[in-house]
Formats: structure tokens, sequence, C-alpha cells
């Protein structure tokens, strides 16, 4: 078999046993600093797949991650935090073994194409959706399954990988391909493979959360108000655009319980109901209901 660079021996740390603590990290650090040079090679394949997911996430569909071991893990995590930064849960996390397997390794789950078949649909997967396999190595049947069962519904699949060439890649309609070279324990790919593949899935959610307006300028406008941290940056991010003190804010957003409507409220004078309309006309996007009513928004 020939190995991909993720399982080749990195010649710069073959003596790093012998090394000193400091030796150690420096040349882990050197070493990450591939990471984003890989991604920028793959920066088109990424566009590209945000295109595709955007397209599914405006029809009511769902970007789906698969992956096993880091790079399910990988894949459930970035699902999470679309919750509360952005309110949405249009994109879950499908990993090799179900949600146990996030806690203690089930690494034989991986070799199952026909366990990614069942899991997919356990969550109801759908021509709607897209699916996005997460493989460092670029040949987890796991991923594979779920791509093969994604065809046969008619919908695309998403490959990221950290191997030139591989069959993942081979299968998939989009190929993200991160090449970050040896790791520095050969094998080891939560290490420059799991950062590339963490770093590229927020690429793909928050690139995909700004195209469907849940972001106003630099500023997230659709998260959950959930807890006292939260509370506090939509009422300062309301009194930012709104240009309101945070105390009219914070009982405008109590009101309404909404970070965009309650800034629709107070920039365009209205009350929440024909707030709510005006989002509902211009897809949800805080810049086209100021377009649409003339107003100046604030950058």
């Amino acid at each position: 078999m020939v190995l991909g660079t993720t399982e080749q021996r990195n010649p710069k740390t073959v003596n790093i046993d012998l090394m000193s603590s400091y030796d150690i990290v420096r040349v882990i650090n050197e070493e990450d600093h591939r990471v984003a040079e890989a991604i920028k090679e793959a920066l088109p394949q990424i566009a590209e797949a945000v295109d595709a997911i955007v397209e599914k996430l405006r029809e009511g569909g769902r970007l789906v991650y698969v992956g096993a071991g880091t790079s399910g893990r990988l894949g459930v995590l970035d699902a999470a935090e679309c919750i509360p930064t952005y309110s949405s849960d249009q994109v879950i996390g499908v990993m090799a073994g179900g949600e146990s397997a996030m806690f203690v390794a089930k690494e034989g789950a991986e070799d199952s194409r026909e366990l990614a078949v069942e899991q997919l649909k356990e969550v109801d997967f759908s021509s709607k959706d897209i699916v996005c396999g997460i493989a460092a190595s670029g040949r987890t049947p796991f991923v594979l399954g779920a791509f093969e069962y994604a065809h046969s519904l008619g919908t695309k699949a998403i490959a990221v990988v950290n191997n030139r060439g591989s069959k993942v890649a081979e299968e998939a309609d989009i190929a993200i391909e991160a090449v970050v070279g040896p790791e520095v324990v050969t094998g080891s790919t939560r290490m420059k493979a799991g950062t590339a593949d963490k770093m590229i899935l927020n690429i793909l959610s928050t690139a995909s959360m700004i195209r469907l307006g849940k972001v106003y300028s630099n500023w997230m406008v659709d998260l959950k108000v959930s807890n006292i941290k939260l509370v506090d940056r939509a009422e300062r991010i309301v009194s930012q655009i709104a240009e309101v003190p945070q105390e009219e804010a914070a009982k405008v957003l109590k009101e309404c319980g909404d970070v965009k409507t309650a800034i629709i409220m107070i920039k365009a004078g209205v009350d929440e109901d024909l707030a709510r309309q005006l989002l509902a006309k211009n897809e949800g996007i805080v810049g086209k209901v100021f377009q649409a009513l003339g107003i100046e928004g604030i950058r």
C-alpha cells in the first residue's frame, strides 16, 4: 500500500524523543505554520463548496458532516457551535459509532459503509441535504458509504481530506485537499491534519452563514441569546448598529427576543410585527431591509 503523506514519517522530528521541552514545542509550532498555507491552496474548492452548501440551506436543507474519530468529532463540534452563534440547526454532525463515540473511541465503526447509511437514515438525510465527509487519510469506509448514499438520493458530497488523490476525494463532487505533510508524531492526524480540518469547517460554516444573512457588516446578528454573556453581546450589537444606548437596546431586545428584529424596530421606527414582515420580505438580511427603506446603516 502506498502511504499518504499523513502516514509518512516526518524527517524533521525523528529525534523529537530526545529533544528538550522547548525544542519539542518549537518544532510543533513550526510544523503548524504549514496548515494555513495548505488551506490557502484549497480556497477555490472551499468557495465552491460554500456555494453548494448555501444553495441547499436556502431551500431548507441541511449541511451534514460525517466522519470517524477526530474527523467526526470536529464535524460535531462545528455543527454544535452554529446553534448559539447563528441560531441555526441546519448544520449537524454524524459521527461513526454515534453520540457515545464522542467520548469513547469506537475506531472499528469507521470501517463500515453500512453503518454510515444507517446513521444518515436516523437523521432523515434526504436529497434536500448536502453531505460533507471529513477524512484525514481520504480512505475512510464510513465516509465513502455516506457519499454513496448521498449520490443514490441525488445530492452532492463534499470531501475534506489531507492527502492528494484519495478515494474519498475521488468519490466527492467537490474535493477540498489540504495537504499538510507528515505529522510531528507519525500518523497522529489529530495534529496538523485535525487543525487544518477544523479551520476548513469553520470557514465552510461561517462563510455559509454570512451568505445567508446571519451577519450584518461583521456583527453576528442572528445569535441565540441563551446565557448572560450572549445577552450582553446581543445588547451591544443592537446598540451599535441601531446607534442607541445599550439600555434602550436591552429594552427592545427583551420585548422581541431577537437581535435582527430589534435592530429593524429601532432603526425603522416600526413595531415588532412589521419588523418581522420586513425581514421576511428581504430573506432575513438586515442590509437588504435597510436598502429597501432607504436607511443608511452603520458599517
